[in-house]
């Protein structure tokens, strides 16, 4: 159940980091649409560009056709009033009145006095319509009249362009008409194929939805396109290498939960192991020992009695007590190996004083320099307990195989740790040593410091020697065997 609840943990630590994903499903603007609006804007300037260069040709048109049209019928009339001039005004007034309206001029006769005699009538092709003033001033030219005098007249040709202003403004509303219906055409050509080509991004965007809320086991098919059958395989890679991930987690936790269950299982064996051991020892110190004093005392009360009497008896009973003695002795040096009393008593400091006291009155060469200074440090039993094995089996492994004859055992406490160094100038550690068998105080004493959530280390030192270092957590809640050394 527990490693479900942090499989399922990391899975969604896992979803939160593809939350960026969400986004782009709501989006404000779409990328079909962008591609549209960029199509349309250049359909645009190219349909404005082409209108353009089209009204500036109109313009030209206009303007060369209007003129020389105003140029022509200026020096036909001109050629024509002086043969008519001749015979009066009434002779100009019924030729004018017979030819009528001269291409895109309007012609008018004046009499002597300026009286006008004669207007050209208004033109018929595309009567009643005009092109718009805007217009007509954006293409239409200037202003031109051309006078002809005779003795009792006068004609004006003046230019008029509204009809090839009409022309060309029809001309303009057909290629706008034209621009309108290719931009819809092409926006609409657009827009289908674009979205037709944009498809497999919308399958792209809900598998990693579909990513997101946890089903790691989404896959995308052959995309059609370059692009996005490289962005799918690249998406399938990702998700292969996510299971990958997910599953080394799995493992990771099992394993993780394993090991905390043996290190649970570990603490409580040597829990109930230290307590047999504390019960065995009180037995031998309280029980044993007191038989073992009763058994010399009457020895040594039997041999006094039968001293005069019997040399034998009394030599057999002295025999007894000696013997009761080194039982004593050997027991005394059973129980500290056993459990330590004195630290149930008196504390780590004590006991360790104790421990290099017995160790330099075993072994007369050797000498032994301890430090403690536990400072604010409150240290739990199986913390002490912990502290002081790793002493005890340094010391004795450092006498026994590195054949030491000096050792520094330093013990240092703050209010969140504590750490035991050991340190001696003995032989070294033998080549390949972590990878012989045996050595199972060493592994074990490991063992206990992780599953306090502490560090046990054993190295050469320089020059000589073996560096024996602890390292155990006190903060609240450290013991629970997920912590590591700083």
């Amino acid at each position: 159940m527990l490693a479900n609840r942090l499989t399922d943990a990391r899975h969604a630590k896992h979803a939160n980091h593809i939350n960026p994903v969400a986004p782009l499903s709501r989006h404000p603007m779409s990328l079909r649409l962008k591609i549209n609006l960029i199509v349309a804007a250049l359909t645009l300037l190219f349909a404005a560009a082409v209108v353009t260069l089209q009204l500036r040709s109109l313009r030209d048109s206009v303007h060369e056709e209007v003129m020389a049209a105003n140029r022509v019928a200026a020096q036909l009339l001109q050629r024509t009033a002086w043969r008519y001039a001749a015979t009066g005004t009434s002779a100009m007034l019924a030729f004018l009145q017979g030819i009528g309206r001269v291409r895109s001029n309007d012609i008018t006769l004046f009499d002597a006095q300026g009286a006008e005699l004669y207007r050209s009538p208004p033109p018929t092709y595309k009567a009643g319509r005009d092109a718009p003033d805007w217009f007509a001033a954006l293409i239409g030219p200037p202003p031109t009249v051309q006078s002809i005098s005779f003795p009792d007249g006068k004609l004006e040709v003046r230019a008029n362009a509204s009809r090839a202003e009409v022309d060309a403004w029809d001309t303009v509303v057909a290629m706008a008409g034209g621009a309108l219906a290719m931009l819809l055409i092409v926006n609409g050509t657009v827009f289908w194929l674009v979205g037709r080509a944009l498809r497999p991004f919308g399958q792209i965007v809900q598998a990693l939805n579909e990513l997101q809320a946890g089903h790691f086991n989404a896959a995308l098919p052959p995309l059609p396109g370059l692009e996005a059958a490289k962005i799918g395989a690249a998406f399938n890679r990702m998700v292969g290498q996510l299971q990958t991930h997910i599953e080394t987690e799995r493992r990771a936790v099992r394993a993780e939960l394993q090991l905390s269950d043996s290190r649970e299982l570990t603490r409580w064996i040597d829990q109930h192991v230290e307590a047999e051991r504390r019960l065995i020892a009180r037995e031998l110190h309280d029980e044993l020992g007191q038989s073992v004093t009763a058994v010399r005392s009457m020895a040594l009360s039997i041999a006094q009695r039968v001293h005069s009497l019997d040399p034998q008896a009394e030599a057999t009973a002295r025999l007894i007590a000696e013997e009761s003695l080194r039982l004593y002795d050997a027991m005394h040096g059973i129980i500290p190996r056993l459990t330590p009393l004195v630290l149930d008593n008196f504390g780590l400091a004590d006991a360790l004083a104790d421990l290099v006291e017995r160790t330099q009155r075993s072994q007369a060469d050797v000498q032994v320099a301890l430090e403690v200074a536990l400072g604010a440090a409150v240290l739990p039993a199986e913390v002490s307990l912990a502290l002081y094995r790793a002493a005890q089996e340094g010391l004795t492994n450092a006498m026994r195989h590195g054949l030491a004859h000096r050792l520094t055992l330093a013990v240092h406490g703050r209010a969140d740790q504590v750490t035991l160094k050991l340190i001696d100038d003995g032989v070294g550690l033998a080549p390949g040593w972590s990878d012989k068998t045996g050595h199972h105080g060493l592994r074990w004493l490991a063992e206990r410091a992780q599953s306090l959530g502490g560090s046990f280390e054993i190295a050469a030192a320089a020059p000589r020697g073996v560096r024996l270092h602890v390292w155990l957590p006190l903060a609240a809640g450290s013991l629970s065997g997920t912590s590591s050394a700083p």
